[in-house]
């Protein structure tokens, strides 16, 4: 494991950051991703509010296999001091229907510290595609 990316962000470690977080996303293992975030993390996700790490779990093991053939791109918007913004896009193929989508929104984060992530608030939309034309 490699050593935790504190905050002040330098642009090359926002960067970084950002990329760990899309790596952990894509590998869909939902029992580490909790400990990438402090006791008392604020989620909001749309319209679903998660407060503590204890929360996160139980969220990722409801969606997560909802989202089937799931890939996610971040990119960095902007960062200062331990605060990043990313903009990013998914595509996946919804588990009951079939139907393809492409989630694509804005993440704020705030970052502890020690490098854990204390606030994480995501403003999403889901649009319908086809197989054909997905992207990633």
């Amino acid at each position: 494991m490699s050593e935790r990316i504190t905050p002040p962000f330098t642009e090359a470690s926002a960067r970084q950051m950002v990329q760990n977080a899309e790596d952990i996303w894509n590998a869909r293992v939902a029992k580490v991703v909790p400990g990438d975030y402090t006791e008392d993390t604020k989620w909001r996700y749309k319209d679903v509010f998660v407060e503590g790490r204890d929360g996160i779990l139980p969220f990722l093991l409801e969606r997560w296999p909802i989202q089937q053939d799931y890939r996610l791109k971040k990119e960095m918007w902007a960062f200062f001091g331990n605060r990043i913004s990313v903009r990013f896009i998914s595509e996946w193929r919804h588990r009951d229907t079939g139907q393809w989508y492409r989630s694509f929104g804005n993440e704020h984060w705030e970052i502890a510290a020690d490098g854990l992530m204390s606030v994480q608030d995501i403003s999403s939309n889901d649009m319908e595609i086809t197989e054909s034309e997905r992207t990633l």
